[in-house]
């Protein structure tokens, strides 16, 4: 049964008909491109290029995270109604696997917990050869709109 509270469609996502990334935002910037949407998982890709590597011709530990966060808040947005509530990060850490210097890096959210003022959500995050790059765990906070407070 799928998780979404808001209509989202399921199956393999045309770029043109994603609502993100928002343009002007980091997940645009990054290259970030939501490719799939499952019952129970949002997935996108990233490049490894001059945008996402660091000095040393690697992908940056930061632009893992930044596509963990920006996978699971959309995710974390697509399970709760916008009209009552928004979804904010509250915590992220992440574990680099293995190096990853060319090509995309293809990242997974699936919640490991959707509750009434928190979500927590596993990002796997892997190579064109399917090998782990980087997990990640992100906590959301569900805030109301009436009281901009946990819901």
């Amino acid at each position: 049964m799928p998780i979404w509270k808001q209509p989202v469609t399921l199956g393999p996502l045309p770029v043109e008909d994603a609502q993100f990334p928002i343009p002007g935002t980091i997940g645009a910037h990054i290259g970030l491109r939501i490719t799939e949407i499952g019952e129970d998982y949002l997935r996108g890709t990233m490049p490894v290029d001059g945008r996402t590597r660091q000095p040393y011709g690697r992908l940056h530990g930061g632009a893992s995270c930044v596509l963990a966060e920006e996978l699971g808040s959309i995710a974390a947005s697509l399970c709760t109604d916008p009209s009552q509530v928004f979804t904010v990060g509250l915590e992220i850490n992440a574990n680099h696997i293995r190096a990853a210097t060319q090509g995309t890096v293809t990242g997974t959210a699936r919640p490991l917990h959707l509750g009434r003022a928190t979500q927590v959500w596993e990002i796997r995050i892997e190579d064109e050869q399917n090998r782990l790059v980087c997990i990640s765990r992100l906590t959301m906070a569900v805030v109301s709109l009436k009281e901009g407070r946990p819901a």
